[in-house]
């Protein structure tokens, strides 16, 4: 028995144009899903939307149909301190990365209610358990926020066989973390917070998001898996 096995299940996919989400998308169609992508660029194989609008949400989730998993991987980040990220920079970052994944999982649920139960897999941090490393006070505190987020739904959605889970992944090389590795210094300093030596790929935690997607993680939720080269270990 294949427990990766995803045959016959209808996932959503967000910010699935590139990075993690283009990776989940690809890794969770090979394990057998149908997958509906939803990116707020307008690119080719996806539903267009920005998911902190709940109209928006809305329509692209019943363009999707039925929803058996969705994975929450649309995300922002403005990298400025507190003393310059301005407010409405700071807005923009909560409304997608917290209002944005709570839309979406409270659209995918009611599909999944109806369908008997199902998976959702949110994209947290390791900033989500950290200051971390770089000045980025919006992100972190939206990433914190996915995490309990996670727990919250986790235990109201049980009953309707839902699980909720999330994936904290350490910098991975995307586009949102292109401007940090351009600079030496900048990856020398994040390596040494790398006791592993090596940065996951998006296909590491494209990895992971199937397995708490898929039925090998059954009796799983609640929980925040890092995947993070050993990062939180220290």
């Amino acid at each position: 028995m294949n427990l990766l096995d995803l045959k016959g299940k209808t996932a959503v996919v967000t910010g699935a144009a590139k990075g993690i989400g283009k990776a989940t998308a690809a890794l969770l169609e090979q394990a057998g899903a149908t997958v509906a992508r939803i990116d707020i660029e307008d690119a080719p194989g996806c539903i267009r939307a920005d998911v902190a609008d709940e109209a928006a949400v809305e329509r692209a989730f019943a363009q999707a149909g039925g929803v058996d998993i969705l994975v929450n991987n649309a995300g922002v980040a403005v990298r400025k301190t507190a003393f310059d990220i301005s407010a409405d920079e700071w807005d923009r970052v909560i409304d997608v990365n917290v209002r944005g994944s709570f839309l979406c999982a409270r659209a995918a649920a009611r599909s999944m209610k109806s369908r008997g139960g199902g998976a959702i897999v949110n994209l947290a941090s390791i900033m989500g358990f950290s200051g971390g490393i770089f000045p980025n006070p919006a992100y972190q505190t939206s990433k914190g926020a996915v995490v309990n987020m996670t727990r919250a739904l986790a235990l109201e959605f049980a009953p309707l066989a839902i699980r909720v889970n999330a994936v904290a992944p350490t910098f991975v090389r995307t586009p949102l973390t292109a401007p940090l590795f351009s600079s030496p210094e900048i990856l020398k300093k994040v390596m040494e917070h790398n006791p592993l030596g090596v940065l996951p790929e998006t296909d590491d935690i494209a990895a992971a998001i199937l397995f708490l997607a898929s039925p090998a993680a059954r009796c799983i939720t609640g929980v925040t898996l890092p995947v993070d080269s050993g990062y939180l270990a220290r």
